[in-house]
């Protein structure tokens, strides 16, 4: 979309940080990028996002798959294994109205930006965690992807 047409949008003027990576997480920052939020999404230095890998390439670095979860975003590159990475997240962080992120549980809090590390410098943030299972069940450390999940609640059969 046009940024002359963004400023319009309802959520125009509100900041995301995406910390988030293959469906759940990128779908859920780009509907607020289509309603005007302004997203940066967090890729990794050297490989960027996954998601520019599956599917039909479109260009050098863009697959069909990638555009349509990442549209109307932002990039830019963090290493978030990295303390000067994660310092520059933390500083993300300070200056936006909004987090998601789709770690594993734990996952964020192990890298300082879980919801209590993050609402320390801002105390108005939003934090959105999603998650494949649910917190505190034998489950809740495995990643949850579409497929698994479709997989074991028995939706992939309904195909």
């Amino acid at each position: 979309m046009k940024q002359e047409n963004m400023a319009s949008l309802p959520l125009a003027g509100v900041r995301v940080l995406d910390l988030s990576r293959v469906l759940a997480g990128p779908m859920c920052a780009m509907a607020l990028a289509d309603l005007g939020a302004d997203v940066i999404k967090v890729e990794h230095p050297a490989r960027g996002d996954d998601t520019r890998d599956w599917g039909v390439r479109i260009g050098t670095r863009n697959t069909s798959y990638f555009n349509s979860a990442n549209r109307n975003k932002r990039s830019v590159t963090l290493d978030l294994q990295s303390e000067a990475g994660l310092a520059l997240a933390r500083q993300l962080a300070a200056q936006c109205d909004v987090v998601i992120q789709n770690f594993k549980v734990g996952g964020a809090e192990k890298l300082g930006l879980g919801y209590e590390q993050l609402s320390e410098i801002n105390p108005r943030l939003v934090y959105c965690s999603i998650s494949g299972y649910a917190r505190f069940t034998p489950e809740a450390e495995r990643p949850g992807y579409d497929l698994v999940v479709q997989g074991e609640s028995g939706v992939m059969a309904t195909n």
